[in-house]
């Protein structure tokens, strides 16, 4: 069975991170190009998650490991942080975590509970996003990341608001793909699944509490799947 290689953990993840940062710029009138962005957390999903927000436009972006801020020529990368330090990063910043979030204006996390602190929410820019992942325990719990000036707050978990859960995403986007007979699941048809996921809630309905769709709102599937075979169509890879 020829089926291209599609990771929901990795890929699915970022397409629902990247539809709650769509959302959140809609909702706080951003260009996402002009965002300071930080990822804490430098694996699998991380990277995925990076890769997509740049291809979404997302020019600045920082990823932390346990050791920080990752850059090109830092010991120890292995190839993987290697390859992001050619193209996150640029002025080769060194520092925590704690550091980079200093003037930030969105970070991600995808790394560990209790790593982000009230205090570094506060050293960032006004009115930041935060979406932390980690799960169960998130980097910082959503209510303190509001309580320390956060202006929108997406988290893994289902009992807060804006959940970034992969379950929006690859149904979809792999009934798009069969549909078609794909013979990849390239950026564009990621993109695709963002935007449709992201634009199914109307512009008047967009609050803080509400910049994606509920995990099981019936009209995702079919959305992602319509946005995504014809993304396959229009970047060359469909086979129907």
């Amino acid at each position: 069975c020829d089926i291209p290689i599609f990771h929901d953990d990795q890929h699915g993840t970022a397409i629902v991170a990247a539809s709650a940062m769509i959302g959140a710029c809609r909702l706080m009138k951003r260009d996402i190009g002009s965002l300071k962005a930080v990822v804490s957390g430098a694996g699998a999903s991380a990277i995925a998650v990076t890769r997509l927000l740049m291809a979404l436009g997302l020019k600045e972006v920082i990823l932390c490991d346990r050791k920080g801020a990752i850059y090109e020529g830092r010991d120890g990368l292995n190839p993987e942080k290697e390859m992001m330090a050619k193209i996150t990063n640029r002025a080769k910043k060194s520092g925590t975590l704690a550091d980079m979030l200093v003037g930030a204006d969105v970070v991600f996390g995808l790394s560990g509970p209790g790593l982000i602190t009230q205090d570094m929410i506060k050293s960032m820019n006004k009115d930041p996003m935060v979406f932390v992942m980690s799960n169960p325990v998130p980097e910082i719990m959503p209510d303190e990341a509001k309580a320390a000036g956060a202006a929108v707050v997406g988290t893994g978990r289902s009992d807060f608001p804006n959940q970034i859960n992969n379950v929006l995403a690859f149904p979809g986007v792999f009934r798009g793909a069969l549909d078609v007979r794909a013979s990849d699941i390239n950026d564009d048809m990621k993109v695709a699944a963002a935007y449709a996921i992201a634009n199914l809630i109307d512009e008047k309905d967009l609050r803080p509490d509400y910049i994606i769709p509920e995990p099981f709102d019936k009209r995702v599937g079919p959305a992602v799947a319509k946005a995504v075979a014809e993304a396959a169509k229009e970047s060359g890879v469909a086979r129907l």
